[in-house]
């Protein structure tokens, strides 16, 4: 499959699937700090922001850029919780990702790093506790260490209702038990026990965890030749930020290995927008959805999981 070049928000060129990213680093209270550049919508001076009653302590307040409400949040006051005191020349980075624009306040934008993910390493046990770890990693970017930042976390944090929601698994009704195997890429901690919960809670019973695409392209790897390989990996579901290697990379591995190719690939992630789904589709996703959409990600599961069935039963009767 040809490698396709598609521009990230700021412009500059990515290749598909060569598992590069672009890390803007940004300082608060003098720590440095990364976002991915795909989450970016744009960097502007910061302004006043009207506060909103009862709102989580690291909310700012709104304000209103181009007739739009954005919510500020306070990166400085989540990070450290406690009260820090906003300057003149602070800016907003405004992000958009779940269909969602936020803004939050940084004190300086230090530049822009294209690296691979193969430069960012899971933080261990000692920094990341658990589900209260907010870094999905520490990148090496031109001899500085970077905090990667999950702002995923954090927006949920702030406000739960913009995650994934097990009421839509609810609202499905009862549903029979399925068994296919199913391998799940996914680098947040939280995340992947919503994720698990919810397919767990809609009669999916057989699915392998792994925190990375790397992770999960070493197991896939270690099966590709056996005889029985359709029965240990009915579908593949993939985050696309990860730390050693992203979902692009993973699903274009997959989708290039005349082993792999025939099992459906699924990107669920917070990234997906035109641009993002252009590229995945290019890459041979089969289907690509935006994170919090987790009562459809189930409806698609069912319909690519019957598809696979029906080719395998095909294959078998030639």
């Amino acid at each position: 499959m040809a490698e396709k070049k598609t521009k990230s928000r700021n412009g500059i060129l990515l290749e598909s699937g060569t598992n590069e990213i672009e890390v803007m680093k940004f300082r608060v209270q003098g720590e440095l700090y990364g976002i991915n550049v795909a989450k970016v919508q744009e960097i502007i001076m910061s302004a006043k922001v009207k506060p909103m009653p009862k709102a989580h302590p690291a909310v700012e307040g709104i304000f209103k850029p181009r007739d739009t409400l954005i919510t500020v949040i306070n990166l400085a006051m989540y990070l450290s919780g406690v009260e820090v005191e906003n300057m003149p020349r602070d800016l907003f980075i405004v992000t958009n990702f779940n269909r969602m624009t936020v803004a939050f306040r940084v004190q300086s934008i230090e530049g822009i790093s294209r690296i691979s993910w193969k430069d960012i390493q899971k933080p261990d046990k000692t920094i990341a506790n658990g589900d209260e770890s907010v870094a999905t990693g520490i990148a090496q970017c031109d001899n500085q260490l970077v905090t990667i930042l999950d702002f995923e976390k954090i927006v949920a944090e702030i406000a739960p209702e913009t995650t994934i929601q097990m009421s839509e698994i609810e609202e499905l009704g009862d549903r029979p038990l399925c068994d296919s195997p199913i391998v799940i890429a996914e680098d947040s901690i939280l995340l992947r026990k919503m994720i698990d919960d919810s397919l767990e809670r809609a009669g999916f019973t057989n699915l392998r965890n792994f925190t990375n695409g790397q992770e999960a392209w070493d197991y896939l790897s270690s099966i590709r030749h056996a005889p029985d390989l359709y029965d240990q990996v009915n579908l593949v579901i993939t985050d696309i930020e990860m730390p050693e290697m992203d979902g692009h990379r993973l699903t274009k591995l997959i989708k290039d290995d005349d082993h792999l190719k025939k099992i459906p690939v699924v990107i669920f992630s917070s990234l997906i927008d035109d641009q993002m789904r252009k590229k995945g589709k290019d890459l041979g996703a089969d289907e690509q959805l935006t994170k919090p959409e987790i009562g459809h990600l189930v409806l698609i599961l069912d319909e690519l999981l019957e598809k696979f069935r029906q080719r395998m039963e095909a294959e078998a009767r030639m």
